[in-house]
């Protein structure tokens, strides 16, 4: 799945910089690289960045890059830098705001029926929300494959969109230029405009400030 967000990133007509974990790095020099942030799905969160107990269901963790990623979100939403997180990368925002998270949902036949294929189902979004303005509908179609989800809500982040088991599916920073994260795969649905705007407003602040 690595290369679909870069593919979607550039549909959009933006420049994709990946960005390897460094235990060295400042995150204002990474964040000074870029214009928006995208953290984007991979392994398990390691249940040690939230101060949990490994659940035998939590499998190939990566702490480097958690602790890595996770400084970059809090940096980023410190600045006002647009972020998107999508997945991991929505789980690893909730840590960063101080949140918690399931290590195995109970209804993992909704979200992952079958391990290494997405699955489709659909997830009701808030009205109003910035998830709802980007898919352009409240009830919206996705593509979904994780067995992490979000406990404790982190701080300043608001809850807008859940699947119909009740499951969070959507979180946003109210008041920010675009700080959206999603449990959700849309750089594998060419139809899904969620990473277009995220670079549209990556776009719009760069314009802004010429």
């Amino acid at each position: 799945m690595g290369v679909s967000y870069v593919r979607a990133v550039q549909r959009a007509g933006a420049i994709a910089v990946l960005l390897p974990p460094d235990d060295e790095a400042e995150p204002d020099d990474v964040l000074a690289l870029i214009d928006g942030l995208l953290l984007v799905g991979g392994t398990d969160v390691d249940p040690g960045s939230y101060g949990a107990e490994r659940d035998a269901a939590t499998t190939h963790t990566t702490p480097q890059r958690d602790q890595f990623e996770i400084a970059l979100a809090r940096r980023a939403l410190e600045l006002d830098m647009p972020l998107l997180g999508i997945c991991r990368g929505m789980q690893l925002m909730n840590v960063a705001s101080g949140g918690t998270l399931i290590q195995h949902v109970d209804n993992v036949e909704l979200h992952r029926h079958t391990p290494g294929v997405l699955g489709d189902h659909e997830v009701t979004l808030d009205a109003g929300s910035l998830a709802e303005q980007v898919a352009g509908e409240q009830r919206h179609a996705v593509k979904s494959h994780h067995h992490q989800g979000l406990d404790r809500i982190g701080d300043g982040l608001v809850v807008t969109g859940r699947a119909d088991d009740g499951e969070v599916e959507a979180v946003e920073v109210p008041g920010r230029r675009f700080a959206l994260g999603v449990l959700w795969h849309p750089e594998e649905d060419e139809e899904s405009r969620l990473i277009a705007a995220f670079i549209d407003e990556v776009r719009a602040g760069l314009r802004s400030a010429a």
